[in-house]
């Protein structure tokens, strides 16, 4: 029952009551139908009295109305003992049928609450199922992705041996043989890309190593800011030459404790891939500032990559993260499943928004260490 119900429930028996009693007393003896049907009609505002307000209101009530017909009985009705007892039966009658139906009432009422409170239980319930079984999932996917990362572990060590070696002897034979040439030469440009993609098939090597093993990280405290900052610094040549723009709006400052390199290479990773998505003319964005966290008492750091490239396809945004999932040519997929585990292993997380009108929009989110009169509330 709502609160401003109560005064008009208890105004409309009060009224009933009263309304009731007063044709009692002005309408005269001779009219004995109308006094029965009186009579009858006190019975409305007890019922009501008992299932608004049980059995307290059923009984309370009835008394009331004993209280005021009582006189009308003794003063109009003495004379005529027959129906005086009626009278007074049909006051007994009041407070049984007051009492009774106020206890049913409250017996009602009592069911009601137990269900409601069942209700809620069971709904508590299945979240906990729902959160629990999100959580099994959520160890699975992480079981599977470490064995994967297992399998890769022992391919990396292979791969670091079996190519990483002839790699070098490859690569110190071109710059011996480069030597002999000058620029302009046939054999010079040759050797060019001999070393140019010596040095990516190294990068790959160094990639699969990075991801299959654990990486220590070194925590101190750094100021994002200044990171992001100076990858913007080391990529703005390549972005400048594809005629790109780059902009960086960032709170100062922004510290956490973490890995520097680490987390100089995650950014660095999601920058790349923005601009290697994107055309002359296109815009990378990037924004960090310090929030408040949605649902915990600590707040974070919120960095947002947004580019006008080519973007993601909105079914594949979930795989983006995946290891060797690429929709580059020439893409390993690895840099970003690179950055993702990176990221995590700060306490972070990063998601990435495949619905964006044109190009795509990566945030990352890292536990600040911050004073609370920098956090920004949203």
């Amino acid at each position: 029952m709502k609160k401003y119900e109560t005064p008009i429930r208890l105004l409309v028996i009060l009224a009933a009551i009263l309304g009731i009693s007063l044709l009692h007393y002005i309408t005269p003896l001779k009219e004995s139908v109308l006094h029965d049907i009186f009579q009858r009609l006190y019975y409305i505002p007890i019922i009501l009295a008992a299932f608004w307000f049980g059995l307290k209101g059923g009984i309370g009530t009835a008394l009331i109305v004993s209280i005021l017909y009582a006189p009308h009985i003794i003063l109009q009705w003495g004379d005529r003992p027959t129906l005086e007892t009626e009278k007074y039966l049909e006051i007994l009658l009041y407070n049984l049928v007051g009492g009774v139906t106020g206890f049913l009432s409250d017996q009602e009422k009592h069911r009601r609450q137990q269900l409601e409170k069942t209700a809620a239980g069971l709904e508590e319930s299945y979240r906990t199922l729902q959160q629990q079984s999100d959580l099994i999932i959520r160890m699975e996917e992480q079981l599977r992705s470490a064995e994967r990362l297992s399998v890769l572990g022992e391919l990396a060590a292979v791969l670091a041996h079996e190519i990483r070696n002839p790699l070098g002897s490859i690569r110190g034979t071109a710059e011996i043989l480069k030597d002999d040439y000058q620029p302009g030469d046939k054999k010079f440009e040759f050797l060019e890309i001999l070393l140019k993609e010596s040095d990516r098939l190294n990068r790959v090597v160094e990639d699969f190593l990075r991801l299959s093993r654990p990486q220590p990280l070194s925590m101190k405290l750094c100021n994002i800011s200044e990171e992001l900052r100076s990858v913007v610094l080391l990529v703005q040549a390549e972005a400048r030459d594809k005629g790109l723009h780059m902009e960086l709006k960032t709170e100062e400052p922004l510290e956490i404790s973490g890995d520097r390199d680490k987390l100089h290479q995650a950014f660095l990773n999601i920058i790349l891939n923005g601009i290697q998505s994107m055309a002359g003319g296109d815009t990378l964005t990037i924004e960090a500032q310090c929030v408040r966290h949605p649902r915990q008492e600590y707040s974070e750091i919120r960095i947002v990559f947004r580019d006008t490239g080519a973007g993601t396809p909105e079914n594949l945004g979930p795989k983006i993260f995946d290891p060797f999932f690429t929709l580059k040519k020439d893409g390993t997929g690895l840099g970003l499943a690179i950055t993702k585990k990176i990221i995590e292993a700060h306490k972070g997380r990063i998601e990435v928004d495949a619905n964006s009108p044109k190009g795509a929009i990566f945030t990352v989110f890292l536990p600040a260490e911050v004073p609370p009169s920098q956090i920004k509330k949203e």
